[in-house]
């Protein structure tokens, strides 16, 4: 008869084993907002073209760039100061510059962003240099934020006699909040009463699972999925309640289906990568190395003394062929990645060869996943 001690341990044990599997099933769930983009909510890049000035004669060579100089008499006519005819601009301590910078969503204006310069010019070092304003555009032409201020360059240089020793680039740097934002992106959708949510990667099963874990919570036919990557959903009109029902749905976890059997072959470095998914079915592979040495050892002819001969010479080839680890093995059926990695493991091949092992693997049928060489 069972005591009432091993009867609290049992429950205890019990209780230890759903606790470890709820704990199992948590680390599986993913929060919608991991999985998803709302449409019309993206950054936006804008870019400008300005002018770096204050180089201690680290800048634009004139005879070499030409606009740098155009661009800087044009800046002084603006500020009043007119050249005489003829007068040759001399921009040694000027370079000229792209000034690029995301602009993330809901920027208001007043805003500060960060702004990379970058030379395109042939500058030494744009190091020290300040960056004179700088409308920052859109595709669309428009002005979206105005660019100014010191740049800040990682790099480090020294020259003498000549010679230039430098680490990392000098030709651009960075401006923290260097850029002010004039004018804000318009990040709401075309109807104000759906919002639409965008899958980062298209997947059926999780669109549909996504919108039936939303449907459960908010009522039927709260959300539809349209495609494999774009789910619309009904939601509120008023701002307050918007923000509060987006950010409920974005923190609902859910388990995803998983990413489709995928090996990923990098030609040229020989790095592999498999995901969890990809099953191995039972199968032989024949693995050896096979080795071709060919070698070349010249021949002289003399001709006899006091004959009308001459000297040749000829090669004489020989060829070497090698065989080395030939082997047959079977590889046992792999469910999961660890035993699909030691079953590969025990044939010892180089990355090389693993590359083409799993290409003929797949031609066989034996391993359940698509092979993608890059």
């Amino acid at each position: 008869m069972m005591t009432l001690r091993n009867r609290l341990l049992c429950l205890t044990v019990a209780a230890l084993s759903l606790l470890v599997q709820g704990v199992q099933a948590q680390q599986q769930r993913v929060r919608i907002k991991d999985l998803t983009s709302i449409a019309g909510v993206r950054p936006n890049q804008i870019f400008g073209y300005g002018l770096v000035v204050g180089l201690d004669g680290t800048g634009d060579r004139t005879t070499q760039t030409p606009f740098t100089s155009q661009s800087t008499a044009t800046m002084l006519a603006r500020q009043g100061i007119a050249l005489p005819d003829g007068v040759r601009l001399e921009t040694r301590n000027v370079a000229s510059v792209m000034v690029t910078a995301i602009l993330p969503p809901f920027m208001a204006p007043g805003q500060t962003i960060d702004v990379t310069v970058s030379s395109i010019g042939n500058a030494r070092s744009i190091r020290g240099g300040t960056l004179l304003i700088t409308p920052l555009k859109g595709v669309d032409g428009n002005v979206y934020a105005l660019a100014q201020g010191q740049v800040v360059v990682g790099g480090a240089g020294a020259e003498a006699n000549g010679n230039l020793k430098k680490i990392n680039q000098l030709s651009n740097g960075r401006i923290p909040n260097g850029a002010i934002v004039e004018q804000a992106v318009d990040n709401n959708g075309d109807d104000p009463k759906v919002i639409r949510l965008e899958l980062l990667r298209s997947d059926f099963g999780d669109a549909y699972s996504i919108s039936e874990n939303i449907n459960a919570k908010f009522g039927e036919y709260t959300a539809q999925p349209m495609d494999a990557r774009t789910i619309s959903i009904k939601a509120p009109i008023r701002p307050n309640e918007r923000v509060a029902f987006i950010a409920s749905i974005q923190a609902m976890p859910i388990e995803p289906t998983g990413p489709a059997a995928r090996v990923v072959v990098d030609s040229k470095t020989g790095a592999v990568a498999m995901n969890q998914s990809v099953k191995l079915s039972p199968v032989v592979v024949a693995h050896g190395s096979l080795t071709v040495e060919i070698t070349q050892t010249p021949l002289i002819s003399q001709p006899g003394p006091f004959s009308n001969g001459q000297t040749i010479v000829a090669n004489r080839t020989d060829i070497n062929i090698t065989r080395t680890g030939g082997q047959v093995m079977k590889l046992e059926a792999a469910d999961n990645l660890n035993d699909l990695v030691t079953s590969l493991n025990k044939m010892n091949a180089t990355v090389d060869d693993l590359i083409s092992i799993l290409q003929a693997i797949e031609r066989s049928g034996s391993i359940r996943a698509e092979i993608e060489v890059i």
